[in-house]
Protein backbone atom coordinates (compact mmCIF):
# COMPACT_ATOMS: atom_id res chain seq x y z
CA UNK A 1 0.00 0.00 0.00
CA UNK A 2 1.45 3.27 -1.16
CA UNK A 3 0.60 6.48 -0.64
CA UNK A 4 1.79 9.79 -2.48
CA UNK A 5 1.56 12.94 -1.12
CA UNK A 6 -0.18 15.98 -3.24
CA UNK A 7 -0.12 19.55 -2.32
CA UNK A 8 -3.63 20.82 -2.49
CA UNK A 9 -4.73 22.54 -5.92
CA UNK A 10 -7.73 23.83 -7.39
CA UNK A 11 -10.20 21.21 -8.24
CA UNK A 12 -11.15 20.43 -11.99
CA UNK A 13 -14.46 20.93 -12.79
CA UNK A 14 -15.97 18.93 -15.98
CA UNK A 15 -12.24 17.99 -17.11
CA UNK A 16 -11.77 21.58 -17.23
CA UNK A 17 -8.26 23.08 -15.66
CA UNK A 18 -9.14 26.18 -15.94
CA UNK A 19 -12.56 26.31 -14.94
CA UNK A 20 -13.48 29.76 -13.80
CA UNK A 21 -13.69 31.06 -9.86
CA UNK A 22 -16.03 28.87 -8.19
CA UNK A 23 -18.58 30.14 -5.63
CA UNK A 24 -17.56 30.77 -1.91
CA UNK A 25 -18.99 27.97 -0.76
CA UNK A 26 -17.69 24.27 0.07
CA UNK A 27 -17.25 20.82 -2.43
CA UNK A 28 -17.28 19.07 1.01
CA UNK A 29 -19.24 19.70 4.11
CA UNK A 30 -17.46 17.49 6.89
CA UNK A 31 -19.61 17.16 10.02
CA UNK A 32 -17.73 16.46 12.87
CA UNK A 33 -14.02 17.73 13.44
CA UNK A 34 -12.81 14.16 15.52
CA UNK A 35 -9.92 12.17 14.35
CA UNK A 36 -11.95 10.67 11.73
CA UNK A 37 -13.50 13.95 10.26
CA UNK A 38 -10.19 15.79 10.56
CA UNK A 39 -8.63 12.80 8.40
CA UNK A 40 -11.41 12.90 6.46
CA UNK A 41 -10.91 16.37 5.98
CA UNK A 42 -7.30 15.97 5.16
CA UNK A 43 -6.99 13.52 2.39
CA UNK A 44 -10.13 15.67 0.50
CA UNK A 45 -8.09 18.92 1.01
CA UNK A 46 -5.12 16.73 -0.39
CA UNK A 47 -6.48 16.43 -3.45
CA UNK A 48 -7.98 19.95 -4.08
CA UNK A 49 -11.45 19.73 -2.60
CA UNK A 50 -12.89 23.02 -1.14
CA UNK A 51 -13.77 21.59 2.25
CA UNK A 52 -15.73 23.11 5.54
CA UNK A 53 -15.60 20.94 8.67
CA UNK A 54 -18.28 21.61 11.20
CA UNK A 55 -18.93 20.71 14.88
CA UNK A 56 -21.42 21.50 17.09
CA UNK A 57 -18.56 22.29 20.07
CA UNK A 58 -15.12 22.98 20.26
CA UNK A 59 -12.91 20.96 17.98
CA UNK A 60 -11.76 17.87 18.27
CA UNK A 61 -13.39 17.97 21.80
CA UNK A 62 -15.99 14.58 21.71
CA UNK A 63 -14.64 11.38 21.30
CA UNK A 64 -11.24 12.15 20.52
CA UNK A 65 -11.01 13.67 23.23
CA UNK A 66 -11.94 11.27 25.81
CA UNK A 67 -9.84 9.09 24.09
CA UNK A 68 -6.46 6.60 25.27
CA UNK A 69 -4.71 7.87 21.51
CA UNK A 70 -4.18 3.82 20.96
CA UNK A 71 -3.31 2.57 17.67
CA UNK A 72 -3.27 -1.20 17.81
CA UNK A 73 -3.03 -4.50 15.52
CA UNK A 74 -3.33 -6.58 18.31
CA UNK A 75 -6.65 -6.29 19.42
CA UNK A 76 -8.35 -7.39 16.28
CA UNK A 77 -8.98 -10.95 14.31
CA UNK A 78 -8.20 -11.17 10.92
CA UNK A 79 -10.53 -9.37 8.57
CA UNK A 80 -11.87 -5.59 7.46
CA UNK A 81 -11.03 -4.11 10.46
CA UNK A 82 -7.53 -5.59 11.07
CA UNK A 83 -7.37 -4.54 7.73
CA UNK A 84 -7.85 -0.39 8.02
CA UNK A 85 -5.61 -0.96 10.91
CA UNK A 86 -2.72 -2.30 9.30
CA UNK A 87 -2.24 0.39 6.71
CA UNK A 88 -3.43 3.26 8.72
CA UNK A 89 -0.10 1.46 10.67
CA UNK A 90 1.97 1.91 8.43
CA UNK A 91 0.56 5.45 7.11
CA UNK A 92 0.86 7.20 10.04
CA UNK A 93 4.76 8.11 10.43
CA UNK A 94 4.64 9.21 6.92
CA UNK A 95 1.30 11.24 7.12
CA UNK A 96 3.61 12.72 10.00
CA UNK A 97 6.43 13.83 7.70
CA UNK A 98 4.26 14.81 5.17
CA UNK A 99 2.16 17.24 7.23
CA UNK A 100 6.05 18.35 8.64
CA UNK A 101 6.43 19.85 5.53
CA UNK A 102 3.81 22.17 5.84
CA UNK A 103 3.33 22.45 9.71
CA UNK A 104 6.99 22.23 10.71
CA UNK A 105 9.56 19.97 11.43
CA UNK A 106 8.81 17.85 14.48
CA UNK A 107 5.06 17.68 14.17
CA UNK A 108 5.40 13.62 15.04
CA UNK A 109 7.04 14.43 18.89
CA UNK A 110 4.87 17.17 18.82
CA UNK A 111 1.45 14.86 18.65
CA UNK A 112 3.23 12.45 21.07
CA UNK A 113 3.46 9.51 18.71
CA UNK A 114 5.35 6.74 20.01
CA UNK A 115 6.04 3.61 18.30
CA UNK A 116 6.17 1.58 22.33
CA UNK A 117 5.14 -1.79 21.13
CA UNK A 118 2.14 -3.72 22.69
CA UNK A 119 2.34 -6.48 25.42
CA UNK A 120 -0.89 -9.59 25.50
CA UNK A 121 -0.74 -11.35 28.54
CA UNK A 122 -2.47 -14.05 29.93
CA UNK A 123 -3.26 -15.14 33.70
CA UNK A 124 -4.55 -18.18 33.27
CA UNK A 125 -4.65 -21.32 31.07
CA UNK A 126 -7.33 -21.13 28.93
CA UNK A 127 -6.64 -17.42 28.47
CA UNK A 128 -3.37 -18.79 27.58
CA UNK A 129 -4.40 -21.04 24.74
CA UNK A 130 -6.84 -18.58 23.33
CA UNK A 131 -4.27 -15.92 22.80
CA UNK A 132 -1.73 -18.00 20.97
CA UNK A 133 -4.21 -19.35 19.34
CA UNK A 134 -5.48 -15.43 18.21
CA UNK A 135 -1.89 -14.28 17.82
CA UNK A 136 -1.22 -17.64 15.02
CA UNK A 137 -4.25 -16.58 13.14
CA UNK A 138 -2.85 -12.84 12.72
CA UNK A 139 0.53 -13.46 11.89
CA UNK A 140 -1.04 -15.35 8.76
CA UNK A 141 -2.88 -12.09 8.51
CA UNK A 142 0.15 -9.96 8.02
CA UNK A 143 0.49 -9.49 12.15
CA UNK A 144 3.94 -9.02 13.56
CA UNK A 145 3.30 -10.73 17.00
CA UNK A 146 6.35 -12.43 18.57
CA UNK A 147 5.30 -15.05 21.77
CA UNK A 148 7.35 -14.19 24.65
CA UNK A 149 7.82 -16.94 27.09
CA UNK A 150 6.56 -16.55 30.69
CA UNK A 151 10.11 -16.33 32.24
CA UNK A 152 10.88 -13.41 29.61
CA UNK A 153 7.78 -11.74 30.21
CA UNK A 154 9.69 -9.45 33.16
CA UNK A 155 12.32 -8.06 30.87
CA UNK A 156 9.80 -6.33 28.93
CA UNK A 157 7.60 -5.28 31.66
CA UNK A 158 9.61 -5.34 34.91
CA UNK A 159 6.50 -4.30 36.79
CA UNK A 160 4.39 -6.94 36.10
CA UNK A 161 2.57 -9.20 38.66
CA UNK A 162 4.09 -12.85 38.48
CA UNK A 163 2.00 -15.56 37.30
CA UNK A 164 1.99 -14.23 33.63
CA UNK A 165 0.85 -17.78 31.60
CA UNK A 166 1.51 -16.67 28.14
CA UNK A 167 2.35 -13.16 26.79
CA UNK A 168 2.55 -11.63 23.33
CA UNK A 169 5.10 -8.58 21.88
CA UNK A 170 3.23 -6.64 19.30
CA UNK A 171 5.86 -4.12 18.11
CA UNK A 172 3.41 -2.10 15.68
CA UNK A 173 0.80 -1.00 18.07
CA UNK A 174 1.92 2.44 18.98
CA UNK A 175 0.26 5.72 20.67
CA UNK A 176 -0.75 8.91 20.12
CA UNK A 177 -1.98 12.60 21.62
CA UNK A 178 -5.31 12.47 20.04
CA UNK A 179 -6.21 15.69 20.08
CA UNK A 180 -3.12 16.91 19.25
CA UNK A 181 -3.07 14.56 15.98
CA UNK A 182 -6.42 15.91 15.11
CA UNK A 183 -5.40 19.28 15.22
CA UNK A 184 -2.59 18.70 12.96
CA UNK A 185 -4.70 17.44 10.15
CA UNK A 186 -7.29 20.13 11.06
CA UNK A 187 -4.21 22.72 10.81
CA UNK A 188 -3.39 20.95 7.12
CA UNK A 189 -6.89 21.53 6.03
CA UNK A 190 -6.84 25.54 7.15
CA UNK A 191 -3.48 26.21 5.82
CA UNK A 192 -5.13 24.38 2.19
CA UNK A 193 -7.83 26.88 2.09
CA UNK A 194 -10.53 24.83 4.01
CA UNK A 195 -12.62 26.80 6.58
CA UNK A 196 -12.99 25.20 10.20
CA UNK A 197 -16.49 26.44 12.33
CA UNK A 198 -16.58 25.40 15.80
CA UNK A 199 -20.27 25.88 17.42
CA UNK A 200 -22.40 25.37 14.63
CA UNK A 201 -24.52 22.25 14.72
CA UNK A 202 -25.66 20.54 11.42
CA UNK A 203 -29.39 19.81 11.76
CA UNK A 204 -29.97 17.85 8.10
CA UNK A 205 -29.36 18.21 4.46
CA UNK A 206 -31.56 19.87 1.34
CA UNK A 207 -31.69 18.05 -1.62
CA UNK A 208 -32.29 19.23 -5.32
CA UNK A 209 -35.05 18.08 -7.20
CA UNK A 210 -33.00 14.90 -8.88
CA UNK A 211 -32.81 13.82 -4.87
CA UNK A 212 -28.67 14.79 -4.28
CA UNK A 213 -27.93 16.16 -1.79
CA UNK A 214 -27.17 20.56 -2.56
CA UNK A 215 -26.81 21.78 0.97
CA UNK A 216 -25.99 20.97 4.66
CA UNK A 217 -28.97 22.91 7.33
CA UNK A 218 -27.15 24.22 10.64
CA UNK A 219 -28.24 26.01 13.50
CA UNK A 220 -25.82 29.20 11.64
CA UNK A 221 -27.77 28.71 8.57
CA UNK A 222 -27.65 27.06 5.25
CA UNK A 223 -24.23 25.94 3.66
CA UNK A 224 -24.25 24.71 -0.37
CA UNK A 225 -22.44 22.28 -1.13
CA UNK A 226 -22.03 19.06 -3.01
CA UNK A 227 -21.64 16.88 -0.78
CA UNK A 228 -21.91 16.28 3.09
CA UNK A 229 -19.44 13.81 5.29
CA UNK A 230 -21.52 12.36 8.18
CA UNK A 231 -18.65 11.96 10.74
CA UNK A 232 -19.81 12.39 13.60
CA UNK A 233 -18.94 9.87 15.74
CA UNK A 234 -21.22 8.30 18.00
CA UNK A 235 -23.83 10.88 16.98
CA UNK A 236 -23.75 10.08 13.91
CA UNK A 237 -27.33 8.01 13.48
CA UNK A 238 -28.74 11.46 15.04
CA UNK A 239 -27.51 12.94 12.14
CA UNK A 240 -28.41 10.41 9.45
CA UNK A 241 -32.10 10.03 11.18
CA UNK A 242 -31.92 13.90 10.44
CA UNK A 243 -30.63 13.48 6.79
CA UNK A 244 -33.82 10.96 6.32
CA UNK A 245 -31.48 7.95 6.12
CA UNK A 246 -31.45 5.66 9.22
CA UNK A 247 -28.05 4.16 10.24
CA UNK A 248 -27.62 1.84 13.63
CA UNK A 249 -24.68 3.65 15.02
CA UNK A 250 -25.42 3.78 18.95
CA UNK A 251 -22.96 5.31 21.55
CA UNK A 252 -21.09 3.01 23.65
CA UNK A 253 -19.17 4.27 26.83
CA UNK A 254 -16.18 4.25 28.31
CA UNK A 255 -14.03 5.05 31.54
CA UNK A 256 -10.56 5.50 32.20
CA UNK A 257 -8.39 6.01 35.39
CA UNK A 258 -5.66 8.53 35.08
CA UNK A 259 -2.62 7.92 37.94
CA UNK A 260 -0.51 10.47 39.43
CA UNK A 261 2.94 10.71 37.29
CA UNK A 262 5.39 7.67 37.72
CA UNK A 263 9.14 7.37 37.05
CA UNK A 264 9.64 6.84 32.92
CA UNK A 265 9.61 2.94 32.33
CA UNK A 266 7.36 2.13 35.11
CA UNK A 267 4.82 0.57 32.16
CA UNK A 268 7.18 0.39 28.99
CA UNK A 269 4.24 -1.26 26.80
CA UNK A 270 0.54 -0.66 26.12
CA UNK A 271 -0.48 -3.90 28.25
CA UNK A 272 -3.43 -5.48 28.76
CA UNK A 273 -4.87 -8.83 30.09
CA UNK A 274 -6.10 -10.88 26.85
CA UNK A 275 -9.71 -10.82 27.59
CA UNK A 276 -9.65 -7.45 26.14
CA UNK A 277 -10.12 -8.86 22.58
CA UNK A 278 -13.09 -10.48 24.00
CA UNK A 279 -14.95 -7.07 25.37
CA UNK A 280 -13.61 -5.36 22.24
CA UNK A 281 -15.97 -8.03 20.32
CA UNK A 282 -19.03 -8.00 22.64
CA UNK A 283 -22.47 -7.07 21.27
CA UNK A 284 -23.32 -6.99 24.50
CA UNK A 285 -25.39 -3.78 26.08
CA UNK A 286 -24.33 -4.80 29.50
CA UNK A 287 -21.01 -3.25 31.25
CA UNK A 288 -17.97 -5.17 30.02
CA UNK A 289 -14.42 -4.46 31.67
CA UNK A 290 -10.80 -5.66 31.11
CA UNK A 291 -7.48 -4.73 32.31
CA UNK A 292 -5.57 -2.20 30.00
CA UNK A 293 -2.35 -0.23 31.53
CA UNK A 294 -0.18 2.33 29.33
CA UNK A 295 1.67 5.31 30.28
CA UNK A 296 1.80 8.64 28.57
CA UNK A 297 4.90 11.03 27.81
CA UNK A 298 3.85 13.32 30.71
CA UNK A 299 4.44 10.02 33.49
CA UNK A 300 0.81 9.48 33.81
CA UNK A 301 -0.83 6.13 33.56
CA UNK A 302 -4.16 5.44 32.02
CA UNK A 303 -5.82 2.59 33.10
CA UNK A 304 -8.77 1.12 31.07
CA UNK A 305 -11.30 -0.04 30.02
CA UNK A 306 -14.82 -0.64 30.40
CA UNK A 307 -17.69 -0.65 27.94
CA UNK A 308 -21.47 -0.71 28.23
CA UNK A 309 -24.45 0.74 26.02
CA UNK A 310 -26.38 3.65 28.18
CA UNK A 311 -27.43 5.93 25.68
CA UNK A 312 -25.77 9.46 26.33
CA UNK A 313 -25.68 9.00 30.03
CA UNK A 314 -22.81 10.79 31.85
CA UNK A 315 -23.16 10.02 34.79
CA UNK A 316 -19.96 8.26 36.64
CA UNK A 317 -20.79 4.60 38.30
CA UNK A 318 -18.30 4.21 41.06
CA UNK A 319 -18.32 0.40 40.97
CA UNK A 320 -17.05 0.51 37.34
CA UNK A 321 -13.85 2.66 38.76
CA UNK A 322 -13.37 0.72 41.38
CA UNK A 323 -13.22 -2.93 39.12
CA UNK A 324 -10.85 -0.50 36.70
CA UNK A 325 -8.81 0.08 39.60
CA UNK A 326 -8.90 -3.65 41.08
CA UNK A 327 -8.00 -6.00 37.66
CA UNK A 328 -5.34 -3.00 36.88
CA UNK A 329 -3.49 -3.48 40.15
CA UNK A 330 -3.64 -7.57 39.97
CA UNK A 331 -1.55 -7.04 36.45
CA UNK A 332 0.63 -4.03 38.12
CA UNK A 333 0.70 -4.59 41.81
CA UNK A 334 2.74 -0.96 42.01
CA UNK A 335 -0.30 1.15 41.19
CA UNK A 336 -1.55 -0.09 44.61
CA UNK A 337 0.32 2.86 45.91
CA UNK A 338 -0.61 5.61 43.34
CA UNK A 339 -3.23 8.03 43.39
CA UNK A 340 -5.38 8.47 40.89
CA UNK A 341 -5.87 12.14 40.36
CA UNK A 342 -8.66 11.71 37.96
CA UNK A 343 -10.99 9.72 35.66
CA UNK A 344 -12.79 10.62 32.31
CA UNK A 345 -15.76 9.40 30.05
CA UNK A 346 -16.46 9.31 26.22
CA UNK A 347 -19.03 7.97 23.97
CA UNK A 348 -18.02 5.39 20.76
CA UNK A 349 -19.38 5.15 17.95
CA UNK A 350 -20.88 1.38 17.98
CA UNK A 351 -21.87 -0.37 14.83
CA UNK A 352 -23.72 -4.23 15.44
CA UNK A 353 -21.23 -5.69 13.29
CA UNK A 354 -18.39 -3.59 14.93
CA UNK A 355 -17.11 -2.41 11.53
CA UNK A 356 -16.96 0.73 10.85
CA UNK A 357 -18.65 2.54 7.78
CA UNK A 358 -16.81 4.52 5.44
CA UNK A 359 -18.40 5.26 2.20
CA UNK A 360 -21.45 7.15 0.07
CA UNK A 361 -25.05 6.25 1.01
CA UNK A 362 -26.79 4.88 -1.99
CA UNK A 363 -30.08 6.20 -0.59
CA UNK A 364 -29.21 9.39 -0.50
CA UNK A 365 -26.72 10.60 -3.21
CA UNK A 366 -24.29 13.42 -1.99
CA UNK A 367 -24.19 11.68 1.66
CA UNK A 368 -20.92 10.23 2.70
CA UNK A 369 -20.33 8.26 5.78
CA UNK A 370 -17.27 7.70 7.98
CA UNK A 371 -18.40 6.43 11.41
CA UNK A 372 -18.92 3.27 13.58
CA UNK A 373 -15.30 2.57 14.66
CA UNK A 374 -16.43 2.29 18.10
CA UNK A 375 -12.81 2.67 20.37
CA UNK A 376 -10.41 2.56 17.38
CA UNK A 377 -10.98 5.80 15.60
CA UNK A 378 -7.66 6.95 16.62
CA UNK A 379 -5.73 3.78 14.84
CA UNK A 380 -7.98 3.79 11.90
CA UNK A 381 -8.31 7.32 10.56
CA UNK A 382 -5.59 7.71 8.37
CA UNK A 383 -7.18 4.78 6.55
CA UNK A 384 -10.63 5.54 6.77
CA UNK A 385 -9.71 9.29 5.42
CA UNK A 386 -7.61 7.90 2.10
CA UNK A 387 -10.66 5.25 1.42
CA UNK A 388 -13.09 7.94 1.77
CA UNK A 389 -11.26 10.89 -0.43
CA UNK A 390 -10.48 8.03 -3.16
CA UNK A 391 -13.92 6.88 -3.43
CA UNK A 392 -15.20 10.94 -3.62
CA UNK A 393 -12.49 11.83 -6.36
CA UNK A 394 -13.06 8.78 -8.06
CA UNK A 395 -9.66 7.12 -7.71
CA UNK A 396 -8.96 3.21 -7.58
CA UNK A 397 -9.69 2.61 -3.83
CA UNK A 398 -6.26 1.71 -1.83
CA UNK A 399 -8.40 -1.43 -0.38
CA UNK A 400 -11.73 -3.18 -1.27
CA UNK A 401 -14.29 -0.63 -0.03
CA UNK A 402 -17.18 -3.15 0.20
CA UNK A 403 -17.07 -4.52 3.80
CA UNK A 404 -17.47 -0.73 5.00
CA UNK A 405 -20.07 0.17 3.25
CA UNK A 406 -23.80 1.23 3.88
CA UNK A 407 -25.39 -1.61 2.40
CA UNK A 408 -23.74 -4.58 3.55
CA UNK A 409 -25.42 -7.26 5.19
CA UNK A 410 -26.80 -7.04 8.64
CA UNK A 411 -25.99 -3.23 8.60
CA UNK A 412 -29.06 -2.82 6.00
CA UNK A 413 -31.36 -4.96 7.85
CA UNK A 414 -30.11 -3.01 10.92
CA UNK A 415 -31.09 0.03 9.10
CA UNK A 416 -34.43 -0.64 7.88
CA UNK A 417 -35.71 -1.56 11.44
CA UNK A 418 -34.49 1.67 13.15
CA UNK A 419 -36.70 3.83 10.39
Amino acid sequence: MRYRHVQARPAVRHGTPCAPPRPPYPDVAVVGSGIIGAACAEALTRRGARVTVLDRAPLASGTTAHGEGNLLVSDKPPGPELTLALASSARWPRLFAELGEELGAGLAERCEYEAKGGLVVALGEAGARALAGFAAAQRAAGVTAHEVAPDAVHAYEPRLAPGVRAAVHYPQDAQVQPVAAAAALLGAVRRRGGTLRAGVQALGVERGKDGRVTALRTSAGTLPCGAVVNACGPWAGRFAAEAGVPLPVQPRRGLVLVTAPLPPGTVRHKVYDADYVGAVGSGDADLRTSTVVEATRGGTVLIGSSRERTGFEERFRVDVLRELARKATALFPVLGRVPVIRAYGGFRPYTPDHLPVIGPDPRLPGLWHATGHEGAGIGLAPATGELLAQLYAGERPFLAPEPYRVARPGLAEEARCSA
